[in-house]
Parts: structure tokens; sequence; C-alpha cells
């Protein structure tokens, strides 16, 4: 009789919402944002129509991405208080479905940017699918303490794909903005991860913090800071940035170096606080640190990349940013 209930009982339809959240929206968000700085500080201009095809081809990839990682990811998701409730592993959506979509999305948004636009930003679109989908989602993230290093490159690309968009090239200055983001993600994700690594060692995830120590993932992220800020200053001086994106750089940079010093001298990710464990975010009380690094790394790219949108869009009138 059990069986036979089970049987019958119909699985609950998914929700558009939960085909939604397949894209991880809030970081399509922010791939969509450091795309359209990349179209913006471009110094060819594009047809208005042509630079909303390229956003949405854009948004697209980095959802048919999202997506394919939540269907090779489920078993692990499963695993992580951060992610068990993600659509895949809670049953909300089947593997298959995640899969399907992921492949559809894909041959949508690299088929459209080619015809659209060119194929070299159709091409680097594509690389960055392959890339976070193949290289870090099934190589990467469960074989090396080096996955969010290597891995980064692909949310590095979406400035230069959005370059390349408006302009069939991609010089010097397009990939100054990818490496900022590229150095940019070792201390984001890492501080994350002093705060989190339970949860990554119960899904068997080699973060460094689970790997290496605590200790060395602090020091490196130290490391990465003092080599961050230098090339997040950079524009400044390659035309790229102006007065202001260099005093937004260099202050910002300050205060990102103080909060990676005061995180390397800390204890942070050395022990669990049984009193911090029902909260997805909660931290340890001698994790603080690691919060606060990874709260202001945010805020950092954000102003990073808006002083440059900023400065290209008020350098220029509504019938020249785009023809």
């Amino acid at each position: 009789m059990a069986m036979a209930t089970a049987h019958t009982t119909p699985r609950a339809a998914a929700r558009w919402q939960d085909f939604l959240q397949l894209l991880k929206p809030r970081v399509m968000s922010l791939v969509i944002f450091t795309a359209l700085t990349g179209l913006i500080c471009a110094p060819d201009r594009i047809n208005p129509i042509l630079a909303a095809v390229a956003v949405l081809c854009i948004a697209v990839g980095a959802g048919a991405s999202a997506s394919l990682n939540m269907w090779y990811d489920a078993d692990i998701d499963a695993k992580m208080r951060r992610t068990r409730g993600r659509p895949v592993p809670s049953g909300r959506v089947q593997g298959a479905d995640a899969l399907a979509l992921g492949v559809v999305l894909s041959l949508f948004s690299v088929m459209l940017m080619g015809m659209a636009l060119n194929w070299l930003a159709a091409g680097l679109l594509a690389f960055t699918i392959a890339f976070y989908a193949v290289v870090y989602t099934m190589w990467l993230k469960r074989w090396t303490a080096q996955n969010i290093v290597i891995g980064g490159l692909a949310g590095a690309l979406p400035p230069v794909i959005g370059w390349a968009a408006a302009t069939g090239t991609a010089p010097l200055n397009a990939w100054l903005l990818c490496a900022i983001i590229f150095m940019w993600t070792p201390p984001h994700f890492w501080a994350l991860s002093l705060y989190t690594s339970e949860d990554y060692a119960k899904a068997g995830v080699p973060m460094m913090p689970v790997v290496k120590g605590a200790a060395s993932t602090r020091l490196q992220i130290l490391v990465y800071s003092l080599l961050l800020i230098p090339v997040c200053i950079a524009p400044a001086f390659t035309g790229l940035g102006g007065a202001g994106y260099l005093a937004v750089s260099g202050l910002g940079g300050l205060v990102f170096l103080l909060l990676a010093w005061r995180l390397y001298r800390s204890l942070a990710g050395e022990a669990a606080d049984p009193r911090n464990d029902d909260g997805l975010y909660d931290v340890r009380a001698g994790a603080r640190d690691a919060r606060n690094l990874f709260a202001f790394s945010i805020l950092y790219l954000a102003l990073l990349f808006a002083t440059l949108l900023a400065e290209h869009l008020m350098g220029a009138t509504p019938l020249e940013l785009f023809r």
C-alpha cells in the first residue's frame, strides 16, 4: 500500500520562479553590470537595439552557465547549508530539465550574439560558458584548491565580451577590466570560505581553508589583495579611468588592504562557534574580519565599475553613446 501511495502521489510541478532561480539572478546582475561597463567604455558606439541584444545575450549566457552548474553540482549542493535549498537538490526541478535549459540557453545566446553582433563576442561568450560549466564546475571545483583562482576567469570575461560586442576587438583596456575581476575573485571568495568551510568540507569540495588550513588562506588573501590594488588603479594610467576613478580605486584600495591585514592577523576560520549554526550566513565569533572583507570586496568592485561607467557616460551625449 505504501508503494502504491508513493506511486500515485504526483510530483508538484516546478514553478517559473524555480527555473528563474536556476539562472542565479543575483550573479547574473553582476555579470550584466560588468559587461555593460565594457560595452560603454569601448570607444566605438553601436545601435542601442544591438547594445540591448548584446547585454541580453551575455545575461542569458550567464544564466545558462548557472543552470548547467546547478545540474552537475546537485550532489554536493544537497550537502551544503548554503546551497541545499536550490531547485535541483531540493527536488523542485529535475536535473534533466536544468541540463536542457542550460544547453538551450547556451546555444541561443551564442548564436544570437554571433548573428546580431560579431563572432568574436560570440566566441568569447561560448568560451566563458564552456569554461564555467565544464572546466570549473566539472573539473577544477572538485579537484584543486586553486579552483577559484583558475575558475575565476569565467566571471572575469563579461566586460571583454561587452567590449568586443561594441567594437569587434578586445584591446588591452578590455583585458584590464578582466584582470581586475580575476584578481579580485580569490580574496573575495576565500574570505567567504573562511566562515563556510564546514559546508565545503562536508561536501568534499577542496576549497583553500579545507585543503591548506585557515592560516594559509588568510596569508594568501593578503598576498592577492596586495596584487589586486595596483591592478585596480592601473586604468587611471591607461586612459580608461579618470581622476575620479583614481580616487575611488586608491582610497578604496587602502580600505581593502586594511581589512585584508586585519583578516590576516585574526583567527578567522580556526574554530567553529556552535552558537552560530542555524543561519545561512551566520558568522563565527572569530570570523568577523572575514565577513567584513567579503562584504567590502563587493562594494569595492561595484564602486570601481560604477565610477568607470559614470566617467564615460558623463563625457558623452545620448547620441554619442549609441549610434
